[in-house]
């Protein structure tokens, strides 16, 4: 297998940094789950005698995780995100102990995945650094947190939340749809980057005059350690960076537990611009049913979207669709979605065995 270089000139090769495992090592499958922020790879040990009619492993048999920056290719170039993805499959390969030989499948669900194109592009590069033998999966990275929750069966609805926003949902039968997601020039509304854009420009429009008086002001600028708003327009252009400006979301929802005015109209705002996301998927599948009252998963996601104090945007997002969609189920799951994906790719070499077994 042709040797890679990942960053600064280093070369990707597990075989010379681990030496060649005996042939006997343990079966693995690779979840990674790549979002704005960073990146995350699970190695799991994958046991193929265990029957598909029989549950899945609880806890998942997780041996190894390592974690990296951005992925997305469209925040940080086609490029930097290959890198990133690299490193991080050979840090967790590596910390398992385990070699490229022993992968059988490999799940990777990253931000950036909208067309059949970009699945392609990956596809063809993941090929060129595994073996023929393991089985390649690229999805958007909504699919993984779907699959967190359900246990790596993809049905229902998922509702991420972070620095951006997606609601996707899937079928049992196949189909899918998305809405949002489209990143923040486009209208993510509702992501901890909406809200967080909204609350400065709440900030400026009060210093001018534009606006109504809110404790935003004092607790962003403090927060931010500026004296005056009129310094947050160097700070907000300095860095281009998403995260960077979702990391104030805490202070909105603070101000809006205090029974700020403007804090709560735009935590409000953002509710129904989640809950309209969901709503739209769940309409276009027909997951609730023709009477619209059928029971769905529904997997809840992000930052935005946990717990707060007495200001739960999850709790108000529920509250909403389930005013339509009273059979929404909601999950707040208990693995990350990187584990998702490498359950989504569990299940499918189950399957896969399950039929062998049936025609010999």
């Amino acid at each position: 297998m042709k040797k890679r270089p990942y960053r600064n000139g280093e070369i990707w090769d597990f075989e010379a940094e681990m030496g060649v495992r005996e042939k006997r090592e343990q079966q693995v499958i690779l979840g990674l789950d790549g979002g704005t922020t960073n990146t995350v790879c699970v190695c799991m040990s994958f046991n193929n005698n265990i029957g598909w009619d029989g549950p899945l492993p609880d806890p998942p048999p997780i041996i190894a995780r390592a974690v990296a920056g951005c992925s997305n290719h469209n925040s940080v170039g086609e490029t930097a995100a290959r890198e990133t993805l690299e490193k991080v499959m050979a840090d967790a390969l590596s910390k398992s102990g385990s070699t490229r030989s022993a992968v059988q499948a490999v799940c990777l669900a990253v931000s950036g995945v909208n067309h059949p194109t970009d699945q392609y592009r990956i596809l063809g590069w993941l090929r060129e650094i595994f073996p023929s033998h393991v089985r390649l999966f690229v999805e958007n990275d909504a699919v993984a947190a779907l699959a967190c929750g359900t246990m790596g069966k993809l049905h229902g609805c998922v509702l991420i939340a972070g620095t951006g926003t997606i609601a996707y949902g899937y079928t049992e039968d196949g189909r899918e749809a998305r809405a949002a997601g489209a990143g923040p020039v486009l209208g993510d509304w509702g992501s901890g980057y909406g809200i967080a854009a909204q609350a400065l420009t709440a900030v400026v429009r009060a210093h001018d005059g534009r606006g109504p008086h809110t404790k935003l002001s004092g607790s962003i600028l403090h927060a931010l350690n500026l004296s005056s708003p009129d310094e947050l327009i160097g700070w907000t252009y300095a860095d281009p960076s998403w995260a960077r400006i979702a990391a104030l979301v805490p202070y909105v929802v603070s101000c809006a537990e205090e029974g700020d005015q403007v804090a709560i109209s735009i935590l409000l705002e953002a509710v129904q611009e989640l809950a309209s996301s969901v709503k739209a998927v769940v309409r276009r599948l027909q997951l609730c049913g023709e009477d619209g009252k059928d029971h769905f998963p529904l997997v809840m996601v992000g930052g935005v979207l946990e717990a707060n104090k007495r200001w739960d945007i999850s709790k108000e997002v529920v509250n909403c669709i389930s005013k339509d969609f009273p059979g929404a189920l909601p999950i707040h799951p208990q693995v990350e979605p990187a584990i998702g994906a490498a359950l989504l790719a569990w299940n499918v070499l189950i399957r896969q065995s399950q039929n062998e077994t049936l025609t010999i």
